[in-house]
């Protein structure tokens, strides 16, 4: 099956092996989705987790991308799409009773933000 959307000119910026899981990005990935650029770079801003810092240069690093490769200006970009992703896990070990080790998962994850422009499809009129 084919999808018929429309794609129009988007740039995107991913970050792989975060050093985080991926449930606590998608608090603030949740959040940003669907919001111009503008108020994107706020919102993490004012949230306390960790995490806002990373993925607010993912979208700072979206928008540089969009403006270098396609021209597109930073105050017509809205996020279209803000996707995380289960990555490896780091695995390390910790002694525990009788010198046998313990196993200790430790997450990572990939995140993915692609900008539109809101005036993709009237370019052509």
């Amino acid at each position: 099956m084919r999808n018929n959307k429309k794609s129009g000119i988007g740039a995107r910026a991913s970050g792989k092996n975060i050093r985080a899981s991926a449930i606590k990005i998608r608090r603030i990935t949740d959040r940003i989705r669907g919001c111009s650029y503008g108020e994107a770079l706020v919102l993490p801003e004012f949230m306390p987790y960790k995490t806002c810092y990373l993925i607010s240069q993912l979208i700072l690093s979206a928008a540089a991308n969009a403006n270098t490769n396609f021209g597109l200006n930073k105050s017509d970009l809205f996020i279209s799409e803000a996707r995380v992703d289960n990555s490896r896990y780091l695995k390390r070990f910790r002694p525990r009773a009788q010198g046998r080790g313990y196993p200790i998962k430790k997450p990572t994850c990939e995140v993915t933000i692609k900008l539109n422009s809101n005036f993709v499809g009237q370019v052509g009129r």
